[in-house]
């Protein structure tokens, strides 16, 4: 499995980003897969942030949620965080992560 993440940057606080996840090498269809965004801040351990299950259910972090918004193109294999109202505090390395493997990463800074 390979996870190639893209979209991160310099943003102002309340301003927004999108975030891709170009998955590869699943066994089986994209679909049935649950994938998720993790972060780290600086100094900091993995947090986790969402995940978009199998099927169409979603799961957000209380710290990410009403803000953030993960969704999926299963006929692209891909995954994406859409991360509205930033805040400094979610500056971080945005990586995708399905089961013990995860992407090289994406930085997001947010500030002013």
């Amino acid at each position: 499995v390979q996870l190639v993440e893209s979209g991160g940057g310099l943003v102002q606080p309340g301003g927004s980003l999108r975030l891709s996840c170009a998955a590869s090498g699943f066994t089986f269809a994209f679909s049935a897969y649950a994938m998720t965004w993790v972060r780290q801040a600086p100094g900091k351990g993995l947090e986790w942030v969402s995940t978009a299950n199998a099927g169409d259910s979603t799961n957000y972090a209380d710290s990410v949620k009403g803000r953030f918004t993960i969704s999926r193109d299963n006929a692209k294999s891909t995954v994406y965080l859409q991360m509205n109202n930033l805040r400094p505090e979610d500056t971080a390395v945005y990586y995708c992560q399905y089961g013990g493997t995860r992407g090289q990463g994406t930085q997001v800074t947010v500030a002013s």
